[in-house]
Order: structure tokens, then sequence, then C-alpha cells
């Protein structure tokens, strides 16, 4: 919105149309015209606005219309309609308008019908105006703009603004620079314990700076009536530790004597108890809540009164099997009315509180939320470093107060709702806001001297050929699977069970695989470190101990080498879910007929004895008579068991001599023996059976005899086909656990640190023959301490290379401490990148932290497969989002966002590439090895990728066609797997490392076209990004609009004037500097545009930049693009102008014009909000306190004309003259009057 130079004077009093108002300085009454909002009083010349209660009257005031035209041409009916044709009726000559593709239709003056014919309407017009052009050099600026500008340097160095006591601390720290641009509140809050501070010198400035704010913001109570909380983001290694015992400290002396301190780790009490000592709080005890009854704690058994509880966060949701929970212990504990300390360090254990859609919250995030609920009056600490990587995470830090009552969102769903819509900007406003009210401090330990690479480890011959192997042998056993599993038809519960098993072996199988590619590099850039005279510390995730366990119990604990994760794993799996078919009983000898026939009768029909009988009598029906028989005689049968009295013969129906009668031991009927045909003469011992029942029995032993092999034939059969695989198995070559493989290769146990959580581990025997398990710890260390015990060894430096794996080095430092013995430079490789960044980030910081002697060098390794970079997406995706609140701009740290693959576009990029492949859609690049002149490449690929995909189980229920397709797959792809990046994946791992990256770079060339496409739409979420202009200025006062009530923090409204013109002195200075050091080509110089537009073209200085063949490009009115422009479009759209003079005469017209007007020209339809090419901009930025005032600029935003003013965009901007940094929202001009409207900004008028 930027001003006119003069607004046009208002009418005096009296006027048409138009609104009333008092002049803000005569107090004159003035009549102001319609749709006008700011003017100059005629009198005493005060530029006002008008009160915004006028304005909304003004805007929906129709423009007056201008008094040239006679009204009588505003009938509406008589108009031409510019969306239609006209064209006269044949008849009676009227002029209609005729919607475009209308061929045939009735005159509505004369009712002929009339037909238009397109070839001779030409005839009847007059030539048009030819129509304007489209100006490409307009578009091209338009585009460089919607990108917004550079995103500057990250990081500025951190001093706290407000405070000065302590000493500075002992290593660079640092802010991002969106963060520096924040002021915290001023600090009212006196420590009580800062003399000793000051004397011990023990906790460093910006220690004591959070104490001071953390203490300030506790004396507050949230809306809610709960006690306001404080967030400590500081990064890995900044010392969180000491400054939260610096907080019991404090608290200590104004008699808050109990305090509850949760973490990771029970190891990390040690730690605890350190930094307690370290501040001087010797005399405050620190109970492990592990070594301590379920009973009360201050109970006399127990007899703690008072000092720190410590406890992690499994223990929160412990229970005894009395079922008392610790929870209620400890709120017993804390007694009502407790006002101490409860600190959630490392709190992003308690994440997954709000899940994404579909799982459940964890019960540790439901147990945090509990216990802050239950003990209102705490004073709450959160911290972490990475906290806030997601929105989501931030659920259970209920005591920000960013939600709930007295704030514009009304529950934490509203909340992740808006910040989901805002991007990465949004996360660091909200880190922004909480600095500036108070509740929030985050610093990094400066990344300088880290160095860095990502290495990429190709897999050699041997591994290679190994993985082909193993992911055709995966193919072939689906395919087996497929097949055994559907001979058992009756089973398809377990089927789904199977499959969920099988998919998760294959992706732990081939995890393991790319671990073990990794090894060889590993082991060279370890020995490599330690020939530079430096330590290395490898981390990894999972220690496969699991599968070393199994192993030893199979085969002893004395194995020929060391144990292959993967095959035990293969084997596993096969072992225990190979669907076999039932293995059948072997048949029954004679002695058991009875028992055979008991069986056919006590089972009522339909109820199977284990499911046996069914299948029989599906295979035998049964005839009527037996089962009418069956059905008496069971009640028959019960009444002879319940009274023994009444017992009648069934073939005289006499109950005479009752205790001769024999009793048929099938179908229970009694009879005289002397009754039967022929009759039983011999005494009956044992069992005896009627005669019907013997024929019938012997039918059906014979019967079974005949299905029970047929069974046995085919259970021996899968049997054999299974012992095959698993001999398959045994067969493959398949690489060794990888951490007993590098511990062996450097060196074996003496050498190498390990902290990991296993138990045991495989050595080799010292004559070099064999492997035996041991375990870790040795008779004087336990094996709670086995990994402290080797941390001290190595920190000590008695052994060089450390081995951490997450179970066992939370919290745990490695860096070259300058308090211990070892202080060579660590080189820290990651074999494996963690499932999410924020535990990657956690693993950089054992390594990187305060007080080191230097700074370690990462390696990241990753294999040339390409599903392994999946886990780098990952890992790249968290970090981006990290780097958003933790981390300010997401260029911070070491970056890896060239990997992220599951985002927005991610989903996008493999619908395209997935129907690209089904042939429902052409796919938009040539895919990888084939070539766009001969087409029956890419039509081989398809074919290739296809079966590929079936064979990782990604299209389902394939048919081969036949017909006029033959030979062709048909199948579809599920809606759900369409959009999943991860299962894609996961999945690509799977198959053979040829194809793998196929469809790997197929799927990066689709993500990278989209990704183009939107950044050329500005619609690419870029974060924070920096407003560039050779000078740029605050203009006026900034405007006030919103004040908060607790904080006193406010939202200010800047207007800056930027020019961002280039003068020719400038422009020629470059290019002679570039011909100077002689890095200029043959194509650099000045250039004019081929085409003219409204009369003028338009003049670039154009040299080749640091890619060959890219040239950069400066303009006269908006300096250097962003964009680099190739050779061969520079020459098609630009010619090289020669005369230096009229290069010079072009420019400084080009560069004059483009001060007021946009390169649109004088007409152009935005008119004054229009900033395409226009050299000086007026740029308005809402900056301070966003999130109270979320919603409203939201709104405003969405009824902006642009796409790319809808979105909320967060920039900064640095005044050149006396550099104040200033990071917020940018308001695109058009919207600045509906956001101040919309915050209702009232201007004092003094009636």
């Amino acid at each position: 919105m930027s001003q006119p130079p003069v607004p046009p004077p208002p009418q005096p009093a009296g006027g048409g149309g138009g609104v009333q108002v008092r002049c803000a300085g005569c107090k004159l009454i003035l009549t102001v015209a319609g749709g006008v909002t700011e003017f100059v009083c005629p009198t005493c010349q005060l530029p006002q606005m008008l009160p915004p209660e006028l304005m909304r009257m003004q805007l929906k005031a129709p423009l007056p219309p201008p008094p040239s035209i006679p009204s009588s041409h505003q009938v509406p009916a008589h108009g031409i309609d510019p969306t239609k044709i006209q064209v006269p009726c044949a008849h009676c000559k009227a002029i209609l308008n005729v919607p475009h593709g209308l061929a045939r239709f009735a005159c509505p003056q004369c009712g002929v019908d009339l037909a238009v014919d397109l070839s001779k309407l030409k005839q009847f017009f007059p030539p048009r105006p030819p129509p304007e052009e489209e100006n490409e050099v307009a578009i091209e600026v338009e585009r460089e703009e919607d990108e917004g500008g550079m995103v500057g340097e990250t990081f500025t160095d951190y001093r706290p603004p407000k405070l000065s006591i302590g000493p500075p601390h002992p290593d660079p720290i640092v802010e991002t620079s969106s963060l520096a641009a924040v002021q915290p509140p001023e600090p009212t809050y006196d420590l009580k314990i800062k003399d000793d501070l000051e004397s011990s010198n023990t906790l460093s400035c910006l220690q004591i700076e959070t104490l001071v704010y953390a203490c300030q913001r506790h004396l507050h109570h949230l809306p809610s009536g709960a006690r306001a909380g404080f967030f400590i983001g500081d990064g890995a290694g900044v010392g969180k530790g000491r400054t939260i015992a610096g907080l019991i400290w404090e608290n200590w002396h104004h008699g808050m004597r109990k305090a509850l301190w949760i973490s990771v780790g029970s190891d990390l009490k040690f730690d605890a108890r350190r930094d307690l000592d370290d501040v001087g709080a010797t005399s405050v005890e620190v109970h492990a809540l592990n070594k301590l009854p379920y009973s009360k704690l201050d109970s006399k058994s127990v007899g703690i009164r008072e000092g720190v509880v410590f406890l992690t966060y499994s223990s929160l949701i412990a229970s005894s099997e009395k079922g008392r929970s610790r929870l209620q212990q400890l709120v017993q504990w804390c007694g009502s009315g407790f006002d101490g300390l409860v600190v959630f360090d490392e709190c992003h254990k308690a994440k997954n509180l709000v899940p994404e859609a579909g799982s459940q919250p964890t019960r540790t995030g439901e147990a945090v939320l509990e216990i802050q609920a239950r003990l209102p009056e705490a004073r709450v600490v959160y911290c972490s470093a990475t906290g806030a990587s997601e929105p989501r995470n931030l659920g259970y830090m209920v005591r920000l107060g960013l939600w709930g009552p007295g704030t514009c969102f009304l529950d934490f769903r509203d909340f992740l709702g808006a910040l989901e819509k805002g991007g990465v900007g949004a996360l660091e406003l909200v880190a922004m806001d909480m600095k500036a009210r108070g509740m929030y401090v985050c610093r990094t330990l400066s990344y300088k001297g880290v160095e860095f690479e990502v290495v990429e480890a190709p897999l050699e011959a041997e591994m290679m050929d190994m993985y082909k192997k193993a992911a055709e042998f995966w193919a072939e056993l689906r395919v087996e699977l497929l097949s055994a599993s559907a001979f058992l038809s009756n089973e398809k519960p377990s089927s789904s069970q199977l499959w969920r098993l099988y998919w998760a072996s294959h992706q732990r199988f081939f995890r393991h695989m790319c671990m073990s590619a990794k090894v060889p590099a590993t082991v060279r850039l370890a020995k490599q470190a330690l020939m530079e005279d430096k330590c290395v510390v490898v981390g990894l995730q999972s220690t496969g101990e699991a599968r070393t366990e199994e192993a030893v119990t199979k085969y002893g604990l004395e194995l020929d080498d060391f144990i292959s994760g993967p095959r035990e794993l293969l084997l596993k799996f096969v072992e225990e879910n190979y669907p076999l078919p039932e293995k059948p009983e072997p048949l029954p000898g004679e002695e058991s007929v009875k028992e055979l026939q008991r069986k056919r009768h006590s089972a009522t029909p339909g109820v199977s004895m284990k499911g046996r009988v069914r299948k029989v009598s599906k295979w035998k029906p049964a005839s009527d008579g037996e089962s009418e028989e069956e059905s008496e005689t069971d009640s028959a049968h019960e009444s002879t068991e319940s009274d023994d009295d009444f017992r009648i013969c069934e073939i005289c129906n006499d109950d005479e001599e009752s205790k001769t009668l024999l009793q048929c031991s099938c179908c229970g009927q009694l009879v005289h023996p002397a009754c039967l045909v022929p009759p039983v003469i011999d005494l009956v011992t044992g069992d005896w059976s009627c005669h019907s029942c013997k024929e019938k029995t012997d039918e059906y032993l014979q019967a079974r005899h005949a299905y029970i092999a047929d069974l046995l034939k085919r259970y021996e059969a899968a049997l054999e086909r299974k012992t095959k695989i698993l001999e398959i198995v045994r067969s493959l070559d398949l690489p060794n656990n990888p951490l007993d493989d590098i511990i062996d290769q450097l060196g074996g146990p003496d050498k190498v640190a390990e902290m990991t959580g296993r138990r045991g581990m495989l050595v080799r025997a010292s004559s070099g023959k064999g492997v035996t398990y041991q375990a870790r710890n040795t008779k004087e260390v336990t094996m709670e301490m086995v990994n402290m015990h080797e941390k001290q060894l190595f920190m000590d430096g008695k052994k060089l290379v450390a081995i951490i794996s997450e179970a066992g080095s939370a919290g745990v430092s490695l860096q070259a401490d300058r308090r211990v013995a070892n202080q060579k430079r660590r080189v820290h490789l990651t074999l494996e990148l963690p499932w999410s960044a924020d535990r990657a980030i956690q693993q950089f910081g054992r390594t990187h932290r305060s007080n080191q002697a230097s700074a370690p060098e990462y390696r990241l390794l990753f294999t040339n497969l390409g599903g392994e970079r999946r886990f780098a997406s990952i890992v790249a995706k968290r970090l981006e989002s990290l780097g958003a609140l933790t981390q300010g701009d997401r260029r911070a740290g070491p970056s890896l966002s060239a990997y992220n693959y599951d985002s927005a576009n991610g989903k996008k990029a493999l619908m395209v590439m997935y129907k690209g492949i089904m042939e429902q859609d052409s796919l938009p690049v040539v895919p990888p090895g084939c070539s766009s002149e001969k087409p029956e490449t890419t039509q081989d690929f398809i074919t290739k990728a296809k079966a590929a995909l079936v064979s990782v189980g990604i299209v389902r229920d394939t048919v081969l066609v036949n017909g006029k397709d033959s030979g062709k797959l048909s199948g579809r792809i599920i809606d759900s797997d369409m959009h999943d990046v991860g299962r894609f994946l996961n999945r690509l791992l799977g198959l053979p490392p040829d194809i793998q990256n196929r469809l790997f770079e197929l799927f990066v060339g689709i993500l990278d076209l989209l990704i183009q496409n939107a950044r050329i739409e500005g619609n690419l979420d870029s974060g924070i990004v920096d407003m560039k202009a050779n000078v740029i200025e605050l203009q006026g006062t900034p405007k006030t609009v919103h004040v908060d009530q607790m904080s006193g923090a406010s939202t200010v409204l800047f207007t800056f004037t930027l020019d961002r013109g280039i003068t020719w002195e400038s422009a020629s200075t470059i290019l002679d500097e570039k011909r100077k050091d002689g890095l200029s080509s043959a194509n650099d110089g000045f250039y004019e545009s081929k085409r003219e537009w409204l009369g003028r073209r338009h003049f670039t200085l154009a040299f080749e930049s640091s890619a060959s063949g890219m040239f950069k490009i400066v303009r006269p009115a908006v300096g250097e693009s962003l964009r680099e422009m190739p050779l061969a479009e520079l020459k098609n759209k630009y010619r090289k102008i020669s005369s230096l003079e009229k290069a010079r005469s072009g420019w400084e017209d080009e560069f004059e014009v483009s001060s007021k007007q946009c390169m649109h020209g004088p007409n152009c339809k935005l008119g004054n909000f229009c900033t395409v090419g226009r050299r000086i901009q007026e740029v308005n930025v809402l900056g301070g306190l966003i999130l109270p005032v979320w919603g409203t600029i939201e709104k405003a935003l969405s009824k902006q004309a642009r796409q790319s003013h809808k979105r909320l965009r967060v920039v900064r901007i640095e005044t050149t003259r006396d550099n104040r940094r200033i990071v917020g929202l940018l308001v695109p001009n058009a919207a600045v009057e509906s956001v101040l409207q919309d915050l209702a900004w009232v201007q004092d008028i003094d009636d």
C-alpha cells in the first residue's frame, strides 16, 4: 500500500456521496469522497486516515460514477458483455451476446433460428487492437520476487542482552538470527544465590540468565490458574544440567526443599549429583527413585523428608504388584499446594502425547500431563534440545500458555492446525513469541570448527553380489509363501499376520545389510583417524543383540565365526512362520478303535475335536440315519448316566435281568446278550460294540487311513520345502553382525569402549580360531555400571575407539573435555542414521559439548543404494523442522535437506511416478537410462519397474493379461500406498541394486521437477527469507497494534522503504572487476531484450557464474536475480549491446522510470499495489508477538488476489543505516488495510 504522494483533497461539506468526518487537526467537518480512505485536510494540511468504523462503510460504498457518462447508459439490459462474442442477427440486425461454443440459437428479439459461422464472423468486426502482450521479462522478475530473497546467515553470536552477571561461557555460543531479532522482557527477579555465584564462577552468564528468567516466569500464573512454566531449549552440550542444579539451589534458599528431576536414564543420576556439587549445593541429597520401595517416601522406614527425587520417564508410569503407582507416591510426597520444582529433563521423551491420526497417545505423555495437572502450583521446567522439533511435540507443555483460555487457540489441536498451515516459518515465530514473553531460551553451541562430511560408501563388488542374491531370495520367498499359504485356505486370519511379519523382517534385514555394507568404510575411516592421532566414536542404533542371544542359545557358547544378523533373522522368520499344513496324527492302532468310536459319538456333529473330525465329515458325508440315531442316543446316553435303575433292552423293550444287559461302547444302546442275532453266549469282558457300529467303524477307518496318508504326503512335501529354504538361507553368503565385526577389526574389546545396551558380546578367541560369547562386564564391574566404566576408559585415553548405541548413550558426554586425559580430536562416524532426527541431534550432541579442547568431525555414512538415502531423508526432515524451532532457520548446523523425500511434494512425486509406471499417465521425466528418441527403452523400463514393484508387494492382484496385450501384467496399487513415501523407500531396499537405483533416480527426478514448479508458482515453503536491497530505511514510527496482558510484549507494524536498484556506475564496476580478475567470459556484458514492451526494451547485465554455462543476471531496477539463466535462454531472449553509450542511456532510463512504476507500465491492473520490478518498494512487516493475532492475519491474507500473497511468509529485514533487525510476517501492501481493520486499530481522534 504505497501512499499516494498527495491524496486528493476532500470536497468541503455538502458534496454528493462519501462520508463526513471531523479533521483531527483543525476540527472542521470534511466530506471524504467514496472509496477514499487517506486524505489531507485542505485547511490545516494534516495527512490523516478514516477511523476504522467509517472505513468499512467507505470500502463498501461504490465509487461515484464518472460524471461524463449520461446515466441512460446504465440500463443493464443492452450492455455489451465482453466475455461473449457479439454477433448481429441476420434478420433484425440486433447485436447479440453469444457465449463461446454455442453454435445454434434463436434470436431473442425476432425469434429467427440462427447458426454461428466462425469463419465468416471476422468480416463483421473492425480489427480489434492487438491484445496487450505478456511482458516476458516482467513475468520472470515477478517469479523471482515471489521466491523471496536469499536466506541469509543463520546464527549470530550470543551474549545475554539485559544481564551482566557471571563469567562468559567457555565456548562460543550462538543463537539463530531470527531469535536474535527478539528482545526478552526486562529482568526484575533478584537471585538469592547471586553472591555465591559471583564468587565461585560456577555458572556462566547465560546459565545465570536462564535462572533469572525461569524464576521470574514462575512468579506468574496462567489464565487457567496453574503456575506458568519455563522452557529451556538450549542445544545439546550447552550445560542444561548445571542450570537445573542452579535452579534447585536457588529455590532451596527460598525454603522449597523438595524437587522432582525426571530424566531419561538412571545413569544420569551421577551427572545430577556432579552438577549439584558444582554449584555448591552439596547439602542437597539426590535420591534415586528406582532404588526406593513403593511405600510413603516420608515414612519412618524410608525417611526422605527433603531433597531431589531423581527418576526416569519409565518409572513415572511404573506400579508395584500391589497396584501402588510411582505417580501416586510422588504426588503424596509433594503434598498439597506443592510449589517446588518439577524438572522434565530431555522432555522430548514425553513426545507423541498428541500422536498422528490413528495411533494412541503414549502412556509416558499422559503421565507427564497428569502429574502437571495434579500439582498446579509446581514450578515446571521443560528441558530439551529437541523438544520443539515438531509442533505436535509441544503437546505436553501445557504450562507455556500458548493455547487454552486467554489465547486465540481453543486447545492444542487448534494451535497445531494453525502451525501446520504456516510451515517452517510458523515454528520460528512461535519460538520468537516465547522468547519475547520470557518463557524460552534457546542457545546452541556454535558448530564453528566442527567439520562435517556426508560420506557415500559405495558397495564393494562382493557386497553388491551378496545384496543382489539376497534381494532375489526375498522375492522368491514371497512367491513361495504365497503359494504355500494358498494351500491353507481355511486359515485366513494368520495370513495378514504373516505378511506383516514378512515386511517387518524384510525391512530389518535390508537395513542390516546396509549397515554391514558400511563396515569396511567405517573401519577404513576409523583407522585413518587413529593414524592422525585422533580418537573415534562410532554411532549406531541397533546392536543385533537379540539375534546374537538367540544364536547362542541355539548353537552354544562357542561358534566358528561371528553371527550373521541377517541370516539369523531369515532363519527365524522361516522357522517360525512358514505356513505348514497341520501334521496329521498317526492312525490309532486297533486297541484304540473303541476310543475312536467313543470320539465319533461324544463329539456332537459340527464340534470338531481339534478340528479333525470336521475335516473328515466334510470328506465323508453323514447318512441321515446316522444323525437321527445319534440325536436319539444322545438323550438315551444322558439318561443312562443319570439313573442306573431304569435300564431296558433296546430289542425286547424289557427291563428284566437289567444286570446282564450289554452296553455298546460306541452308540450306548443296551441289549440282552440273548436278544442279539446271533446271540452272545460268552461272558463279555471289557468293551463291546454292536454290529452296526462295528461296520461303520471299519469303513470309517479305511477312509481315514487314505485321508491321513494324503495329508501326510502334503505335510511332508511342505516340510521338505521348508527345510530346503532353510538350507538355502544357510548357504547364502551374508554379512556378520556389524557391531562385533567393527570391534573385531579395530582390535577387539581391549581397544574399543562399547557403550550399548547389550549384555554380552562375541569375542574372537586368542588363537584366532573361532569366537566365544562372553558377558560384557567383568567381576569387578556390575552390569549396571559397565557403560560408565567403559566411558571412563575412553575419556582417560586407555581406549581410543568408542562405539555408542542409542540405548547406551543417552545423555553421556564424550567430548574432548578439558577436564579429562583424552583430549584428542573426536571423529564421529554415524554407521546408521537414527529413525528420527531428534535422536540424530542427540547423538551428535554426545561428542559436541561445552568446554571442549577441540570440536569433533562428523562423518555421516550412507551407501549408494537408493533406499538407504531414505534414512538420511527422515533425518533430514526432522533436522529441518528441528532446524525450525530449536535451531531457528533450517540451515542451522549441518543440513541434509537434499534428502528430504517424505514431504508433501514427495508424496505428489510418488503418485505421479506410480501412475506413470502403471501406465495410467505419462511420466513427466525420461526415466534414467532411457532416451526420449527411443520410446522402446522407456517401455522396457516401465515393464521392469512394474515387475519390481510387484516383487516387493506394492502392486497387488497381478494377473498376466492375454489377448492383444498378452504378456503384460495388470494390477493395482491400493490408495494408501499411493502416497506412502516411507513404504516405497523401505520396500525399495529389497530390490536388486540396479533397478533399485533407477527407480529411486526416477522418483527424485520427478520430485525435483515438482519442487521447481512449486518454486516458480511461489508455493514453496522456504522458512525465513531475507529481504535484500541496497538501501533499506524504516519509514515513520512503527505502529503498535496489539499488547499482550501478561508480559507486556506487543505486536508492531513496521513500514520499510527498499531501494533495490543498481546504478549504472555500480553495474559497470561489477563488470570491470570481473574483467580485471580475468574471470570474465566472452558472453559477459550488457544485454537488451529482443522485444519491446510498451515501447521500451529491458536492459540487463549478464556474467558467467561459478556454474559454467549459467549466467547471473543483474537488472537496473531489482538488482541481482536469484535464478541463474542458461546461455541458450539468454541468447534467445536478449541480444548483447556493443556500444556502451547505448547501454548506459538505456540502463539509466530504466533505473529512473522504475522508481515509481512497475514493469507492467502505467496501466497495470493492480495499480499502486503492484511491486513487480519497481525499484523503490514499500514493505510492511508485522513484528513482535504474532501468536495472539495469528487468526486475524490468516483471515486477512486469505482474501488476497495473488496466490503468493495468501501464504504466511516470514521475512527478516535489516535497515542499512542503523542495522536494526526485524523478523516478522510480511504483509502484502494490498492487505495492510484489512489486517489493520481486523485488528481494530483505532487512531486517536481527539474530539
